[in-house]
């Protein structure tokens, strides 16, 4: 199943496996997800694929463990999960060797892919009207209202983590707007969103940091928001290596 889908250069997701007793953590004290991309698909059951960077430094995942990958292919997303079998150095390039331990099965969710950024955003609750208007899955929203300031810190295409200065609450819904580069020019984006996490920063009193997640969004703008978050990542990447 893997040559058939996944092919060498596809980005691929790495996320530790959440065991039951993990499952009530908060969500900015879970276990690192990792981006990283195919290195090469020995069969159907074992593949290679680069050690994954964070900030520079390469992340050697521990032999013998358990994850679920999540492949970026031209034919949508597929998930499995695999087992770390090796770590080794293949010219310059150091992977790792990994074996499924599941079938590989096409996801039809397209958020897990997150980039980390620093965008600017601006943001304000929903009025009444609005959020009667979203919940008839209208797309009424009114213009020119005040906007608070923020930065967007990580982004995907189910939602988005960003903080600021605006204390929203979980369940909260606002309008957020912000500029993403399509086809070499800058693109303005307004859209729905909902609170799921909302903390004070411990280092940082009076700024918060909010998870949210698009309400209502079009499916045109969330490939769009895809597409920028690769191309990010693919020159991200290509800056690592020194291209």
């Amino acid at each position: 199943m893997l040559s058939k889908f996944v092919l060498p250069g596809n980005k691929v997701e790495i996320r530790p496996i959440v065991q039951a007793d993990e499952e009530e953590q908060d969500l900015n004290q879970q276990k690192q997800v990792y981006q990283s991309q195919v290195y090469d698909i020995q069969s159907d059951e074992r593949l290679e694929i680069y050690m994954p960077m964070v900030k520079n430094r390469l992340i050697s995942l521990p032999v013998n463990t358990e994850y679920d990958l999540f492949f970026m292919t031209g034919g949508g997303i597929f998930e499995c999960t695999a087992v770390v079998l090796d770590v080794y150095k293949i010219e310059k390039a150091f992977v790792l060797l990994l074996e499924t331990t599941s079938t590989l099965r096409k996801n039809q969710r397209r958020e897990f892919f997150r980039l980390e950024c620093a965008l600017e955003m601006y943001s304000r609750p929903l009025e009444k009207d609005e959020i009667r208007a979203v919940l008839r899955h209208d797309n009424y929203l009114k213009a020119n209202l005040p906007l608070d300031p923020g930065i967007i810190v990580d982004i995907s295409g189910g939602g988005l983590r960003f903080v600021g200065e605006s204390a929203y609450a979980v369940d909260d819904l606002i309008y957020c707007k912000y500029t993403l580069i399509k086809e070499e020019k800058p693109k303005d984006y307004t859209m729905v969103a909902k609170i799921l996490m909302s903390r004070e920063l411990e280092n940082k009193p009076g700024s918060y940091e909010h998870r949210a997640q698009y309400i209502n969004i079009d499916n045109s703008e969330r490939e769009e928001i895809i597409r920028f978050i690769f191309k990010e990542e693919s020159k991200r990447r290509k800056r690592e290596k020194g291209l």
